[in-house]
Parts: C-alpha cells; sequence; structure tokens
C-alpha cells in the first residue's frame, strides 16, 4: 500500500480507494439530522425551563408553599394550555429513544405528538390572546390600557407572542428535522430491500 511506505502501483497515486470509500447519502443525512434533532431537544428543554418558572408561583400554591418573593412578582393565574404544553416535554425522551434506535415508529409518535402537545397549545394561545395584542399594538397615545392585561408594565399578550415565535420555531425545526430522517431510514430500508 502507498500510504504504508509499501510499493507503489504505477499509474496510481494510491488515491483509487476513493470510489470504495463513499458513505450513502441516507446514512450522512441521518446523521446530520439526529444531530440537529438532539440541539431542538436542547432549546425545548430550555423553553420548558421559562415555563415552569412562570408556573412555579401556581405550583407552589397548589403545594401549599408560600415563598413571599415570588408572591411579589404577582405572576398570573395560568391557563390550561400552559400545563398541556409542559406534556409536550416528554415527547423528547421518545424522539431520542428514536433516533438512538433508528426506529420509525416512535418517531412517527413523537411527530404527532410534538404536533398535538406541541403546536396545538401554542395555537390555541395565539388565538387566546389576539385581542389583546391587536388592541395594544393599535393603540394610540392618549388612550388608556386598562383593558388589555400587563404584566410589570407590559402587555402579557405580547409576552406570550414572544414565547410563542421562540417555542413555534423550536416544534417546527423538530418536524423538519424528524421528517428528513424519516425520508433516509424509509431510504435505508427500500437500499436493503433492494440488495
Amino acid at each position: 500500500m502507498a500510504s504504508r511506505g509499501g510499493i507503489m502501483v504505477t499509474g496510481t497515486n494510491g488515491a483509487d480507494y476513493e470510489h470504495r470509500e463513499k458513505v450513502a447519502a441516507q446514512y450522512q443525512i441521518s446523521a446530520l439530522n439526529k444531530s440537529r434533532l438532539k440541539y431542538c431537544v436542547f432549546f425545548h428543554h430550555l423553553l420548558f425551563l421559562v415555563m415552569l418558572a412562570k408556573l412555579s408561583a401556581d405550583i407552589l400554591d397548589k403545594l401549599d408553599i408560600f415563598i413571599l418573593e415570588i408572591e411579589e412578582l404577582q405572576i398570573p393565574q395560568p391557563l390550561w394550555w400552559e400545563y398541556i404544553w409542559c406534556f409536550s416535554l416528554l415527547l423528547s425522551f421518545l424522539g431520542l429513544s428514536a433516533i438512538k434506535r433508528n426506529n420509525i415508529r416512535y418517531l412517527r409518535r413523537y411527530v404527532y405528538g410534538i404536533m398535538g402537545l406541541g403546536l396545538g397549545p401554542l395555537l390555541y394561545c395565539v388565538i387566546y390572546y389576539c385581542g389583546d395584542v391587536y388592541q395594544y399594538l393599535t393603540l394610540d397615545e392618549d388612550e388608556d390600557v386598562d383593558d388589555i392585561q400587563m404584566w410589570q408594565g407590559y402587555p402579557y399578550g405580547l409576552l406570550w407572542y414572544a414565547f410563542v415565535l421562540l417555542a413555534s420555531q423550536v416544534h417546527f425545526f423538530q418536524l423538519y428535522f424528524s421528517y428528513n430522517l424519516l425520508k433516509a431510514w424509509r431510504a435505508r430500508g427500500a437500499y436493503r430491500k433492494a440488495e
């Protein structure tokens, strides 16, 4: 072999092995999208921590724990969609299990779960707060903001819209990378059957 200082065949530069060393495209796509999906799951966990901080006042009230600093923040009472969205975090373990085992069935369940428990509550939030956000955005300088729910001087609906923007991006990327993985895994299965 030329690379180990052995005899070199005349007429070759030692690079004739390249045609044999190619990784199939579906394996490259799979590896790339697995890595990207793991990053999305990480950002999903970060958003969950933000939501948990928001829900902490209600959770502590239900547990009969009084912490003055949290009570002074006067965090508005949560709506049911906030708790439902939190359950979408459990799906991340299903997704990680699916990419570890290349399991199409688990990944498909993960996709459906993200659409239902992730994007569904976010869509409800957008619809629920659209009146307040529209009223705040079309507000004149001399109008009063008494009808708009405020928290710490900021419009509450607009804060939720910022959260929805971030969370929906994470969920759409999760769906996109999962779809790419499903395509790559199906192509690999078709390739194996052809052999």
